[in-house]
């Protein structure tokens, strides 16, 4: 089983608004709704790659009560502390006549010490049947910065693979606790290293520097595609392997939760024991497949393997380290 955990769930709305200009009275296109929040939509993707899968976190009021039912009609399991405060509402504006992208993400609601304690416990007895927990997104408000990282020791006690996908100080804090893999984006890794990345060198090297900080493994995902310091592939003599992987060139329809694609591709792969170099190259494939669709989250698994067998992996050698 794989848990998703997702403190600062929302019900996300997608809207597709031909020429929009702010302060500017639009109509919609097309849109969509669903639940989500990051741990929300890698736990949706994961049911759609036949993965088995429970969605745990935080939902609360009316929105939450949404989110959960709407979960439920998707066949998701799910398992959230219900809280008093009311769950969040994300709105994506998705112009198709320029392809830009304008994203509103309220800050989700205030989450008491006796809530948090009531998730933690039952994380951990989820964690009894898991063998994988993604802890994905951002923190409601009045949650410490270092629950992630308070959590990672105690699921590695269980033998639990953690895996991380924030931002900001939880990041931070949860790298030194040693999870299993990161996968933050450029702007992400650039704030977690801190220094701006110029070019492929600097990409690379930045792997490295977030494995030296604690990750045991480290995916920076780019535009079109990602670099990745991991362990164990096949014929290696010791130690990490860097990759480079590139996808195939698609005209995105949105890009909204293209990220979360790829961490549930990568996922699923990693679940059934395939080599890094395989696990990457379908997190890639995930990834791409889901920019041709409106609304984060949603792949055709029918159309994966056409974009598998256009994503290109590289195994470039590690700079060297200076100094």
């Amino acid at each position: 089983m794989i848990i998703t955990v997702t403190l600062n769930t929302a019900v996300d709305k997608t809207l597709a608004v031909p020429n929009f200009r702010l302060g500017r009275r639009h109509r919609t296109v097309e849109q969509t709704t669903m639940p989500g929040g990051k741990g929300v939509n890698v736990a949706r993707l994961l049911k759609t790659l036949g993965l088995p899968v429970i969605a745990t976190g935080f939902a609360g009021g009316a929105t939450g009560a949404r989110i959960v039912d709407q979960l439920t009609q998707l066949s998701v399991l799910s398992d959230f502390v219900r809280i008093r405060d009311e769950s969040r509402t994300n709105t994506a504006v998705i112009d198709p006549t320029t392809g830009e992208q304008t994203e509103i993400n309220e800050r989700g609601p205030a989450v008491s010490p006796a809530e948090v304690e009531a998730f933690s416990e039952k994380l951990l007895y989820l964690a009894q049947g898991a063998t994988m927990c993604i802890f994905a997104g951002s923190l409601p408000r009045q949650v410490d910065v270092d629950v992630y990282a308070r959590l990672i020791p105690e699921l590695r006690r269980l033998g639990v693979t953690t895996l991380i996908d924030t931002d900001g100080d939880p990041l931070r804090r949860a790298v030194r606790a040693e999870p299993d893999v990161i996968s933050p984006n450029v702007l992400e890794a650039e704030e977690l290293v801190g220094h701006e990345f110029n070019d492929e060198e600097d990409h690379a090297i930045a792997v490295r520097e977030m494995v030296e900080l604690g990750a045991r493994e480290a995916i920076m995902t780019v535009d079109d595609g990602c670099y990745a310091l991991m362990e164990g592939e096949e014929g290696m003599t010791g130690g990490r392997a860097l990759y480079r992987v590139r996808g195939p060139k698609l005209e995105p329809r949105a890009t909204v939760g293209s990220g979360d694609a790829f961490l549930a591709g990568f996922v699923a792969a990693r679940y059934q024991s395939r080599p890094p170099a395989e696990c990457l190259r379908h997190g890639v494939a995930v990834g791409v497949e889901s920019t041709q669709h409106m609304g984060a989250g949603i792949v055709d698994p029918g159309r994966l393997e056409r974009a598998l067998e256009e994503v290109v992996v590289e195994r470039p050698a590690l700079p060297a380290e200076v100094g």
